[in-house]
């Protein structure tokens, strides 16, 4: 029993540590595509290998973690706000949508456009004012992007490690 606990407390410790170090690099090297708030969100792969191999309420911890890591290393409290309100509704709809018959990659998409959509949703509720929503096209076809890449990713280690897991 303790050996199960140690392992999965590893496996917890490697996850976080791989999602903010991917966080940091993204800090360092910035997408310079000229648009203002896209980023890679390449820790996402990490966040969506722990939805499929862990259960929801343990992968949780390794999203928020790595959300509140980032947000006081790298930023400050509006942006930890506006990842948390992004990283909350892409964790939800990603849960919804690994129950439905889309693979990994079709779930990534859905958790980069609604984590897009957390955060304006977010920045609406800050801002009192609706008219950050004209931003949504841009940030929508973004999350399908970085959907796409990041679940392409995921999607051969989700595989290796479910396999190691039987």
């Amino acid at each position: 029993m303790k050996n199960k606990a140690a392992k999965k407390a590893a496996l917890y410790g490697i996850m976080v540590a791989l999602a903010f170090t991917l966080s940091y690099l993204e800090h360092l090297f910035p997408l310079p595509v000229g648009i203002p708030g896209v980023k890679l969100g390449l820790a996402n792969i990490v966040v969506l290998t722990a939805l499929y191999i862990l259960t929801p309420a343990e992968a949780v911890p390794v999203a928020a973690i790595r959300i509140l890591l980032a947000g006081l290393t790298f930023g400050n409290a509006f942006s930890m706000l506006y990842s948390l309100a992004g990283g909350a509704v892409s964790f939800l709809v990603m849960w919804a949508g690994k129950k439905s018959p889309l693979s990994p990659v079709g779930v990534s998409v859905l958790g980069g456009v609604s984590h897009n959509v957390g955060q304006l949703a977010a920045a609406a509720l800050i801002t009192r004012s609706a008219g950050i929503f004209w931003y949504l096209p841009v940030l929508l076809a973004a999350g399908v992007g970085t959907g796409l890449l990041n679940g392409a990713i995921a999607l051969p280690v989700i595989r290796r490690l479910s396999k190691s897991a039987d």
